[in-house]
């Protein structure tokens, strides 16, 4: 998708200007993890629900690469041996293989305080209550009531040994994944100071899109190629994590993550034309190998 592809160029130059130059293996680290990969999905929702209410674009970029920071520290802790202790990412060795363990740990701490020194600063938006706001907003989508909280539901459910049924995996996913898409896609509302209705239509749009996109990845996982992926495919099945894909089948998963992405797009309908390339976005969720 062009659009995509444009926004994560990009997004890419603004990590690279905003994260600290290799000074040191933490730094190296910070910047391995960040750097050259990934589909800046998150940051590409920034940009676009920024462009609905014609916020300026050095703004908004900085909001991108905040989420991408803290997207990438999620991403080095999730793969640390004492979570699901895989040794590829995005192609390359994971943090703590091309490093060590303390190392991906402090890399991984560093661009979570990073992706909040970006939002609470003045270049970010002159305004100090809608800094406060983007600061409150990525703190809930990332914390216990967000992506931690979905981590924590995971391990639990790893660790009883219990399968977790159609509602509780929706759950999970909402928190693990869903929350940070949710961000991403309001951020540009927060920033644009956008009143309430277009707030509920870019969450409404949210929901759906994150939802899609981890029935994707559990498509992916079940019958994607490993090179194509970029990281280890199968390893939900072998660990016997419920997934949609085991829940509910292949053919039934895929059609659920259609009908899911169908309704991202209906969500866009009070934004008209300009909103186009969200609907591409959430389209591109279907077709994605990694």
């Amino acid at each position: 998708m062009d659009t995509l592809q444009a926004a994560a160029v990009s997004v890419e130059a603004s990590l690279d200007a905003l994260l600290p130059p290799a000074t040191d293996r933490v730094t190296e680290a910070m910047r391995y993890a960040t750097l050259g990969g990934g589909k800046r999905l998150r940051g590409f929702l920034v940009l676009g629900s920024a462009g609905l209410f014609d916020v300026q674009r050095d703004r908004a970029l900085r909001v991108a690469a905040a989420i991408e920071c803290l997207h990438a520290y999620s991403l080095v802790h999730d793969d640390l041996p004492c979570m699901d202790d895989d040794d590829l990412r995005r192609g390359r060795p994971t943090v703590h293989i091309a490093f060590d363990e303390a190392v991906a740990v402090l890399a991984g701490d560093a661009l979570q305080t990073l992706a909040f020194e970006l939002l609470a600063d003045p270049a970010t938006h002159p305004d100090g209550a809608v800094r406060a706001a983007l600061c409150l907003a990525l703190a809930r989508a990332s914390g216990a009531a967000g992506m931690v909280g979905g981590q924590a539901m995971d391990i639990a459910a790893e660790t009883a040994g219990t399968p977790l049924d159609l509602a509780a995996i929706t759950r999970l996913q909402a928190l693990k994944t869903g929350a940070l898409i949710g961000f991403a896609a309001q951020a540009g509302g927060i920033l644009g100071g956008a009143g309430p209705g277009a707030r509920a239509a870019l969450a409404a749009y949210a929901d759906a899109l994150g939802l899609a996109f981890q029935i994707r990845d559990d498509l992916i996982d079940a019958t994607g190629d490993a090179r194509a992926a970029g990281k280890r495919v199968g390893k939900d099945a072998a660990a016997g994590k419920a997934t949609f894909v085991g829940l509910l089948g292949l053919d039934a998963a895929a059609k659920r993550a259609s009908t899911l992405v169908d309704n991202a797009v209906a969500a866009l309908d009070p934004f008209g034309p300009v909103a186009e390339p969200l609907r591409d976005a959430a389209r591109f969720t279907l077709t994605r190998t990694s």
